[in-house]
């Protein structure tokens, strides 16, 4: 990895995204990467966009500041492309993995990228066949891997588990919910 890898997640409150920066941040440090792991704080409630946000590197960061140029978006709900500037910032070569039914083309031609990649999985409904709930975090990991390579997914989902038994020790169906998604996504994600 060359220098510092920085992801933005766009999501609503009350959909993960600052979880997912995290627990993906946790789980690149207990790789032993060099991380940052922030939300963007503001008038947050139940619905609102928000943001979070994730640097990644080889050697400590020292930058203390808003993420400018993710080389990574991720985004958690659909309906913020087009009402948020979700390209911002990002690079030629950047790369998009986002929560859709819709095919990567599709995306790339409704935000008009030209370069980069685009990835695209059905989050939300993974996570309601797996977890039971409309809470696409958990699956957007398991996306942002396949995209990303961030992690090894076995790692990862070792990490993961690890946080969970510690949080839902009495309700392993929260558990293997979660880790199925994060499975599922992986494997349904594609791109372009």
């Amino acid at each position: 990895m060359q220098g510092v890898l920085e992801i933005r997640w766009h999501g609503r409150g009350g959909q993960g995204a600052k979880t997912a920066a995290i627990l993906l941040g946790e789980a690149l440090a207990a790789a032993g990467k060099h991380i940052q792991a922030f939300p963007e704080y503001g008038p947050e409630r139940m619905g609102a966009p928000v943001l979070a946000f994730n640097r990644v590197s080889d050697k400590p960061i020292r930058l203390h500041c808003h993420v400018e140029r993710p080389k990574i978006v991720v985004i958690l709900d659909p309906t913020l492309v087009g009402k948020v500037d979700v390209t911002g910032g990002v690079p030629g070569d950047g790369v998009y993995v986002i929560n859709t039914n819709l095919a990567p083309a599709e995306i790339r031609r409704k935000l008009n990228i030209k370069g980069g990649s685009i990835f695209t999985v059905d989050a939300t409904q993974i996570a309601l066949d797996t977890i039971g709930r409309d809470i696409p975090n958990t699956p957007m990991m398991g996306a942002l891997l396949r995209a990303a390579g961030l992690l090894p997914l076995d790692d990862f989902i070792s990490d993961i588990r690890h946080k969970l038994e510690k949080k839902f020790k009495t309700k392993p169906e929260i558990i293997e919910g979660n880790i199925k998604a994060i499975q599922r996504a992986y494997q349904e994600v594609r791109s372009e």
